[in-house]
């Protein structure tokens, strides 16, 4: 099982750059980068703070992808 997300969807509703999202979430502009490229799953509590930015519920940004 993999994780799928959202986050540049997101981040593009947002108008803000990976850079701005990062200051926003108190990360890196590189750990934005390997979230959305599914390289790196977020803290639980990375996540919660994504979702609070966003505006919308974590199940919204993130899901468990079932493998085939």
């Amino acid at each position: 099982m993999g994780l799928k997300n959202h986050v540049k969807e997101h981040r593009a509703r947002l108008n803000v750059n990976q850079s701005q999202l990062g200051k926003m979430a108190g990360v890196s502009r590189q750990t934005i980068s390997l979230i959305e490229r599914g390289d790196y799953s977020p803290s639980v509590a990375l996540a919660l703070k994504l979702a609070n930015i966003f505006g919308v519920p974590v199940e919204e940004i993130f899901e468990l992808e079932e493998d085939e």
